[in-house]
């Protein structure tokens, strides 16, 4: 059974959607409706004016005719019983016994007809109507040119107004995408904020507000951060006496437990310090050349799993060669202690991809990232190794994917810039 597609209907182009455009769509519709309306209204007006003179002086002139009819004297130009070019509705008109006007054309020129009955026939005269044609048509010309010319200096003036809103709107909004990505020193400061006597309009009200959220949210991000380092620092006095201490512990399981727990709480406080300093963004990269191949099996040896390790195709990249080893170090450990072997190493040129057969990445940490102290699969981990991994992999510039593999498991991307060295300088081996 074949299946027929239906064709999507053309979609329309992006700047259909803005603001001004639709402003200037809305502002050409009201002018042109306005001065068709106004525009009709003159014309009626005007040429009912213009019609009702010449009708007047049509039936003054007929009343003469009629009065020279029944005296019996020579009929001036232009009057006549049943003359050539009546209308015939008119001739009917006259015929039955009434009086009427129409404006019809006469030889090539419009003129204004009144008729009245003269013994059983039309007794009519013609009036010349160019003159109110010309009036008529000279306004119609006038009501369209100027309503032309109003519409264009409505529209730019509209095009100028509706410009600065979007302007300041669009200042709006890029302030808000940097702060989402991470600028939370960028503000729009509009002048009408900082003025309290000049008047608030609602852009302004909505820039007052992003500013405002944005110095909170800095504030709140500042405080976190140096209560974050605060307490690793506190942390790290205590614990050295501990781990001291604890070496004193005569051998058993009890002093094995306690080296252990101490062991996790300074890797613990040595993550937060990690990342107290990643949060200050003054971290400085000491860049070297490295075959990525090498490098990345030297970190599964440190790691002491049983990882694989797949070269699809080396490469050389110039980086940090400690950062990278945490992040890839971080991504191996993850996989291990939050997934199901076997857990997969593969360097493809300059993309590392771990991958793990578990259940996958959460589906928050998939979307929004990792996050501090929130607990993966099993309630397993603090949330700061794939954290720091993110900060690290930022440093070096770069890119860590996080997402599922469509065959289950998680997968860790990361995407390094490639070096090409057109001289064939020297490689930094992995040690």
């Amino acid at each position: 059974m074949s299946v027929r597609r239906v064709p999507r209907a053309p979609r329309r182009p992006a700047w259909t959607a803005t603001l001004t455009w639709k402003a200037a769509v809305f502002i050409t519709l009201m002018c042109c409706a306005l001065a068709a309306l106004l525009g009709a209204l003159v014309h009626v007006s005007v040429t009912r004016q213009t019609v009702d003179s010449s009708r007047e002086k049509a039936l003054d002139r007929l009343t003469e005719v009629t009065r020279a009819y029944e005296e019996g004297t020579p009929l001036p130009p232009g009057a006549g019983v049943d003359p050539q070019g009546l209308p015939a509705s008119l001739r009917d008109l006259a015929a039955r016994g009434s009086r009427g006007t129409m404006v019809a054309d006469f030889q090539g020129r419009p003129a204004m007809w009144a008729a009245g009955p003269a013994d059983g026939r039309a007794l009519a005269v013609r009036v010349d109507y160019t003159l109110g044609a010309r009036t008529i048509g000279g306004l119609d010309q006038a009501i369209l040119g100027s309503s032309v010319l109003a519409i264009g200096a409505t529209l730019l003036v509209g095009w100028f107004a509706v410009t600065r809103v979007t302007r300041r709107l669009h200042l709006t909004a890029q302030v808000a995408r940097r702060i989402s990505a991470g600028d939370l020193d960028a503000r729009v400061n509009d002048p009408r904020t900082k003025d309290p006597s000049r008047p608030q309009d609602e852009v302004a009200t909505v820039s007052g507000a992003l500013d405002t959220m944005a110095s909170s949210l800095q504030g709140k991000l500042l405080s976190e951060q140096r209560f974050t380092a605060d307490v690793a620092h506190e942390l790290r006095t205590p614990l050295t006496g501990l781990s001291a201490a604890a070496e004193l512990l005569p051998p058993g399981r009890p002093a094995e437990l306690v080296r252990d727990r101490v062991r996790a709480m300074r890797a613990l406080t040595e993550d937060l310090l990690e990342i107290s300093r990643l949060d200050t963004g003054g971290e400085t990269v000491d860049l070297a050349v490295y075959e990525l191949g090498p490098l990345a099996r030297r970190v599964v040896r440190a790691s002491g799993t049983d990882t694989s390790v797949r070269i699809v195709r080396d490469t050389r990249v110039e980086t940090d060669r400690r950062r990278l080893e945490r992040v890839l170090g971080n991504l191996v450990a993850n996989a291990h202690r939050h997934g199901r072997p076997p857990v997969e190493l593969v360097v493809d040129g300059p993309v590392v991809t771990v991958r793990d057969h578990g259940e996958g990445y959460p589906a928050y940490l998939v979307k929004h990232g990792p996050q501090r102290f929130r607990t993966e699969s099993g309630g397993k981990g603090h949330g700061l190794g794939l954290t720091i991994a993110v900060g690290q992999a930022a440093v070096i510039g770069a890119e860590l994917e996080l997402d599922n593999a469509p065959d289950g498991g998680a997968r860790a991307r990361l995407t390094l810039p490639e070096y090409v060295d057109l001289s064939d300088g020297p490689v930094a081996g992995p040690d």
